[in-house]
């Protein structure tokens, strides 16, 4: 594809995958399938990382930071929560911002195929692992009223949490990504 075509689509489809972001939040909200971390239950897994990484390998970066700025609002608005929504949308934020990272690092320096995945899910979780344990610090004692050293001690499980959530987000992502790709001629690459 290219000029005006290429732009259309790439708009088309931040704009379908904005909408699925927030189609999973109310269908798994709602329906009660969200499964709760076991250690923390108030933490729960879900799928609304999923199409803010299919936006990211299909049209990139500037894509995949509107679909989960969208995500975000969509979920403040059902949820009433600006801060829990905004801790979500962070999450699904970093999660996308680690992986075109390494996919950036790995077209530099010339790796491709299963090395760029690789790198690409790696940097993802780590780069969402410490986002999130920072506003965590910051969040966890403001607004919840959980005291420092306990915020300290509870990064812990909330690192497994995200790994296990971003997890979730980049493996799935990439699964649905290549299924697409190898079914519709002329699908993006990334």
């Amino acid at each position: 594809m290219s000029g005006t075509g290429s732009r259309t689509a790439r708009l088309t489809g931040t704009a379908i995958l904005a909408a699925m972001v927030i189609v999973f939040d109310y269908a798994l909200k709602y329906s009660g399938l969200k499964i709760p971390f076991p250690w923390m239950p108030f933490l729960k897994f879900d799928f609304t990382g999923i199409p803010i990484v299919v936006s990211l390998l299909l049209y990139g970066w500037p894509s995949s930071a509107f679909t989960s700025l969208a995500g975000t609002i969509g979920i403040v608005i059902r949820s009433g929560e600006l801060i829990g929504g905004a801790m979500k949308g962070v999450a699904e934020f970093s999660t996308a911002a680690g992986m075109a990272m390494g996919l950036h690092l790995a077209k530099r320096t010339g790796q491709g195929g299963y090395t760029a995945k690789i790198l690409s899910v790696v940097l993802g979780l780590a780069f969402r692992i410490i986002v999130m344990s920072g506003w965590n610090l910051v969040v966890l004692p403001a607004y919840y009223g959980v005291p420092y050293g306990v915020a300290v001690g509870m990064l812990y499980l909330l690192g497994v949490f995200n790994a296990m959530q971003g997890g979730i987000s980049t493996l799935m992502g990439y699964a649905l990504y290549e299924a697409y790709t190898q079914r519709v001629p002329g699908a993006a690459q990334i």
